[in-house]
């Protein structure tokens, strides 16, 4: 059984399953993959998010709000845990540090970022950690903040093995999506193949980032097999051993 640990399914494209979702999630389930993380990226869509996969046993969900989302109203921590007691909410975010869009909102993103770390440890759950030109920054507040004492995951994870160990090291877990099969990511390849295997995770973050030999279709979960034969090619492995301990380490963590 594969897990895509991060989705987004309220986002993928019907138009393939003429526009019902009941069929794009059939599909889903017959290529094998047992379970799925939808992640939230703006609390105004979260409840028609929730309600969208609420039929589904086999997908959980997480609560936050991306760097890069505006809202009306910041997301409190206070707000965040109230959201994460739903049984089906097992993590916190996606949230993090972006700064591939300028400089102009870094103080908000910083102040986002430690509101999100101060949830997931008041309310004991893992973070889901975006981060996108932003190495020194992210590991910084997650140190500041004690983000040891929640863990989480650096998601579709493109840095550096130093970044790779410096995350490690703070208990976290590195997820690799489609990225690490596109052609000109040897250096992310070589990561991919040195993180240790009981702190490894795979995703998709479809509907975006489609894997090799999809790439330029739009993204969905069934693809996330194309991740981890990539990866179990990478490390000398049967892709079902890949599959498995990719999710045991998901479940271990959510």
């Amino acid at each position: 059984m594969l897990v895509d640990s991060h989705c987004h399914l309220d986002r993928v494209d019907l138009r393939p399953y003429a526009g019902e979702f009941h069929r794009l999630m059939d599909e889903t389930s017959a290529a094998g993959i047992g379970h799925m993380l939808c992640v939230s990226i703006d609390l105004e869509q979260y409840p028609q998010m929730r309600k969208l996969v609420a039929p589904y046993p086999q997908v959980s969900v997480s609560v936050g709000v991306h760097p890069n989302e505006r809202c009306r109203r910041e997301p409190t921590p206070e707000v965040l845990v109230e959201l994460a007691q739903d049984e089906r909410t097992v993590a916190i975010g996606e949230t993090g540090l972006d700064y591939s869009r300028g400089q102009g909102d870094r103080d908000r993103q910083h102040q986002r970022f430690r509101d999100h770390i101060a949830a997931a440890r008041s309310c004991g759950k893992p973070l889901i950690v975006h981060t996108r030109d932003a190495r020194e920054d992210t590991l910084r507040i997650l140190m500041e903040e004690d983000a040891r004492d929640a863990g989480g995951v650096l998601h579709c994870f493109t840095e550096t093995w130093e970044m790779a160990k410096a995350a490690l090291d703070l208990g976290f877990y590195i997820s690799f999506s489609g990225i690490v099969t596109f052609k000109a990511t040897d250096d992310l390849r070589a990561v991919a193949a040195k993180v240790p295997l009981d702190r490894l995770l795979i995703e998709t973050d479809s509907p975006y980032l489609a894997p090799v030999p999809y790439r330029g279709k739009p993204n969905e979960p069934r693809f996330v097999a194309a991740v981890a034969q990539c990866i179990a090619g990478l490390r000398g492995m049967p892709v079902e051993e890949l599959a498995a301990c990719t999710r045991d380490n998901f479940f271990r963590l959510c």
